[in-house]
């Protein structure tokens, strides 16, 4: 016991000799350039196109991921950000004017973004370098010192994003701390000026509690059920080509994935017929096949088995697998695509987010129907409509909430970094990508500058009288 202690203790020392060498540095990073931003940024873009292969070869062993999904989903969005950040920086750290009332004659008023001092970024395991970096790349932007902790459960992933980082920056401006969950938990201890966290929401309330002891902002980017619903005017070739890339991708561990799907009566047979021949297109019809081709594995056992705990639940209660997927391979973490009809709100999959390749059809006559199921559930970090009809769209759009919303299409509102990305309430707080995320890692400090020798707020000053009192009513009517 005292061995552990001991271990314990200087790791923990270590974590504060970090924390405490970047506190220091904040002030040297809060007065940087836009110019010296962006150098290191373009200096990270580089180190991850050298690499590249590396990276791919980390994320395989991790996941048994094919090389052009991690190019497509990892690198790629990276690389967008990176340059998109680097083309309008300037722009944004530059003070921004706005008006100021006229009752305030003489004086000026503009917002300055500052940085908000020491970041964590708490990263999870479904794409470990992307979700992990592009908070990175934002809290760089906005002139941020960063601690990332990334997930245990993927090591490899997580040695050479470290390599890398240390390529481009001293540990007193961006470190990664490898650990579990009690590493997790000594870094929430600490006195953080913004935490960034990707993950579950019962684990985003440990981290929303753990912030309330410093007053610590926060943003969370959760997941939660994401919807599809698939109207009788939609493509439904298109819709199940899209549907099925988009939750077979990373096999379905993607916080954006379509989690279930409501399809029209008369389009239900179409569709599962349409999903089964892309399914078979895209990744093999025999569980050989997929095994030798591009279909990604679930991460570890404790989540193959949860996968299998759904599914094994939903099938005893009376679903029915409309998809002769495969077998279940625990041993080599391979669970094959099932699409279910016959889901009851008894059932596991009808309640909690699958994170996998498992696909609940429902059906329905009239959008009555949807609404109302989709609004009793927590607000989902996306949603997704197919849709031929301007007027189903703009229904479902005013009666809905959702992080964000793809149209005939699905998960690339994400790679639009003129949209933030995010959730609400449950699916997550607060806005990534672009503008937004400089804007999170920000502090928008209001400053109004009074020119004149005697401005209008003194002639509300005391002592208080008749005259006085008329101007203030006088105010209240007509400002």
């Amino acid at each position: 016991m005292t061995t552990f202690l001991q271990a314990t203790n200087t790791a923990f020392s270590k974590l504060e000799n970090i924390f405490n060498a970047q506190q220091a540095q904040i002030p040297v990073l809060a007065a940087s350039t836009a110019d010296e931003r962006i150098r290191k940024l373009k200096h990270l873009g580089g180190v991850l196109m050298a690499h590249r292969t590396a990276i791919q070869e980390a994320i395989f062993a991790d996941f048994h991921k094919p090389a052009m999904e991690t190019d497509v989903i990892e690198i790629f969005p990276l690389m967008v950000e990176i340059k998109h950040t680097s083309r309008r920086l300037h722009r944004w750290m530059r003070p921004q004017a706005v008006d100021t009332p006229w009752p305030l004659l003489g004086s000026s008023s503009q917002i300055r973004y500052e940085p908000k001092g020491a970041v964590l970024i708490i990263a999870p395991w479904n794409f470990p370098l992307q979700l992990a970096m592009a908070p990175v790349i934002s809290a760089v932007a906005a002139g941020n010192t960063v601690i990332v902790k990334p997930s245990e459960f993927t090591p490899h992933t997580s040695a050479i994003m470290k390599k890398m980082l240390l390529e481009v920056f001293p540990e007193n401006e961006v470190a990664v701390v490898e650990g579990d969950a009690g590493v997790a938990q000594q870094l929430l201890s600490l006195k953080f000026d913004h935490i960034f966290f990707t993950g579950s929401p019962e684990v985003g309330k440990l981290v929303m509690k753990a912030a309330a002891e410093h007053l610590t902002s926060v943003t969370l980017e959760l997941g939660g059920k994401s919807p599809v619903i698939i109207d009788e005017s939609a493509d439904i070739e298109a819709a199940a080509r899209r549907v099925v890339a988009g939750k077979l991708s990373n096999c379905g561990q993607i916080c954006v994935a379509p989690d279930y799907a409501f399809v029209h009566e008369s389009k239900q047979a179409a569709f599962i017929a349409a999903c089964a021949k892309y399914i078979n297109a895209m990744y093999g019809a025999t569980d050989a096949a997929r095994i030798a081709g591009d279909y990604t594995r679930i991460v570890n056992s404790r989540h193959t088995t949860r996968l299998k705990g759904l599914l094994e639940d939903a099938l005893q209660k009376g679903a029915v697998s409309e998809y002769p997927g495969g077998q279940i391979q625990e041993e080599k973490n391979y669970f094959p695509p099932v699409l279910l009809t016959n889901v009851t709100p008894d059932m596991r999959v009808a309640n909690e987010e699958i994170f996998g390749p498992i696909l609940p059809i429902y059906t329905f006559s009239r959008l009555d129907e949807v609404i109302p199921y989709i609004n009793k559930k927590e607000k989902p970090l996306a949603m997704y409509i197919f849709s031929g009809s301007r007027q189903n769209i703009r229904r479902i759009l005013n009666a809905t909430s959702a992080g964000g919303v793809t149209i005939n299409d699905v998960a690339t509102h994400f790679y639009n970094f003129n949209l933030p990305f995010g959730g609400v309430n449950n699916s997550g707080m607060g806005k990534g990508h672009g503008e937004f995320a400089f804007h999170e890692f920000s502090n928008a400090k209001a400053v109004l500058r009074q020119w004149a020798p005697m401005s209008g707020a003194e002639m509300m000053y005391p002592p208080f009288n008749s005259r006085k009192a008329r101007l203030v009513g006088w105010l209240m009517k007509y400002i």
